[in-house]
């Protein structure tokens, strides 16, 4: 077993399904951070009222797992990666998931609309302004 796997991210958005209470972001919280212990997962979770948007780091097995558990998830829609690949080194090492909130819901409008590099640019930017909570 390598004991130092390859780290692999992905950053997508997605819109909380209609008949879902505000009240299910806390409980998406709690159980992916429980969930990312055991894998080896970390990232972020950003929600505005309206849409996530996650980044989601550790080894590619897991991390594309998490990914399909996700985008199954009869909680979210309009689920859309717009950035995947190797990342040299994890952006939380001190998070299973960090979570925020944001008011502006122009921020994630912005971050929405870019792909690629482009997106993780801007959302890493982004980081620097965040009240994070693990």
């Amino acid at each position: 077993m390598n004991s130092n796997p390859k780290i692999y991210e992905v950053l997508y958005v997605s819109t909380i399904a209609s008949n879902a209470p505000i009240s299910v972001v806390a409980e998406i919280a709690a159980k992916a951070r429980a969930w990312n212990v055991k894998h080896d997962i970390t990232g972020l979770l950003i929600f505005d009222g309206m849409r996530f948007c996650q980044q989601i780091e550790g080894p590619q097995k897991q991390v594309l797992a998490l990914i399909e558990r996700i985008s199954a998830d009869a909680r979210h829609t309009n689920f859309v990666v717009f950035h995947h690949g190797q990342l040299a080194k994890r952006r939380f090492n001190d998070f299973s998931l960090a979570f925020t909130n944001v008011d502006d819901i122009e921020v994630l409008n912005r971050i929405e609309k870019l792909d690629g590099e482009a997106g993780v640019t801007a959302f890493v930017e982004l980081l620097g302004t965040l009240d994070l909570q693990n």
